[in-house]
């Protein structure tokens, strides 16, 4: 189906505004962009932060009378002046064909491989994870997972070690734990189409249903284990870090991800009550913090 759209240059303080006239106009979808690439990095629990600079974008049927559209914005629009705007036509594509095009199979450490559920395995005698992420977060290019992937690889047989994989997203640490010889493996995560994904995955590399249990925060079972994995952000892993060392064994190993390189001082400091750590790993602006539970 082809589509246009009209782009419109504002601020933080009137975007909201301008995305509800823009679904008043008919539009099928508004998406609000950074324009002046401003990081934000972790918004305060229940805020919605916006970039001072913001580009309210919205998606219509390129059958639309696109004059008729910005008329009725510049009546309804109660400031002055009306915004800079751009209306203009967006590529025809197959965008899901278009990202499988570029999800191609990834080598973390000498063994582990993770591949697209659709492509041919570029070497049958390793361990390979076939992975369709679907909605949820992991698939491997990410610095993040890519960091935890190669450590996990890096602790050789995990036969008889239990997992848990908090924030496990697409399933794909949990999968790669058991693939890589671990008993047990729990997932965790507050998205129910991520738990959803991880068990898809999990039958895709025929995890039988016992090794791999997945709950919601609220109802994760109580129970003591050999590694935690969580590659989450900076500012739940504080938060969650009584509850991740609680997991633990005396001796157990923990492996901590979705931490930007500013933010290693707090979690070094939170972490270091319960763990010993070892010397943060980078990839990127981005950092793994691996420790031993004491």
């Amino acid at each position: 189906m082809p589509w246009i759209q009209i782009r419109l240059d504002t601020n933080s303080d009137h975007a909201a505004e301008l995305e509800d006239l823009l679904l008043e106009a008919g539009a099928s979808a508004v998406t609000l962009q950074d324009g002046k690439d401003q990081p934000l990095l972790e918004p305060e629990p229940g805020s919605t932060p916006l970039w001072h600079h913001t580009v309210v974008i919205g998606l219509f049927d390129a059958h639309t009378d696109m004059e008729a559209v910005v008329s009725q914005l510049q009546h309804q629009y109660q400031r002055e002046p009306f915004p800079n705007h751009k209306v203009e036509i967006v590529e025809d594509k197959d965008w899901e064909r278009e990202w499988m095009t570029h999800f191609v199979p990834m080598q973390f450490g000498k063994r582990l491989w993770v591949c697209p559920s659709w492509k041919e395995v570029p070497e049958p005698d390793s361990v390979n994870l076939m992975l369709d992420p679907g909605l949820a977060f992991g698939t491997g290019t990410h610095p993040t997972t890519a960091l935890c992937l190669e450590w996990l690889e890096k602790q050789g047989d995990l036969c008889e070690k239990t997992v848990v994989d908090y924030g496990c997203g697409s399933g794909i640490l949990a999968i790669a734990a058991l693939l890589l010889g671990a008993r047990r493996v729990t997932g965790v995560d507050l998205d129910p189409q991520a738990l959803t994904a991880t068990i898809n995955n999990a039958e895709r590399n025929n995890i039988a249903p016992e090794k791999l249990q997945v709950f919601l925060p609220e109802k994760a079972p109580q129970e003591t284990v050999d590694i935690v994995l969580a590659n989450i952000l900076a500012g739940p892993l504080v938060q969650l870090a009584p509850t991740l060392a609680d997991y633990l064994k005396p001796g157990g190993k923990i492996a901590l991800s979705g931490i930007l390189s500013e933010q290693t001082d707090s979690i070094v400091s939170t972490y270091s009550e319960w763990f010993d750590l070892e010397p943060v790993v980078h990839n990127d602006d981005w950092i793994l913090v691996t420790g031993t539970r004491r």
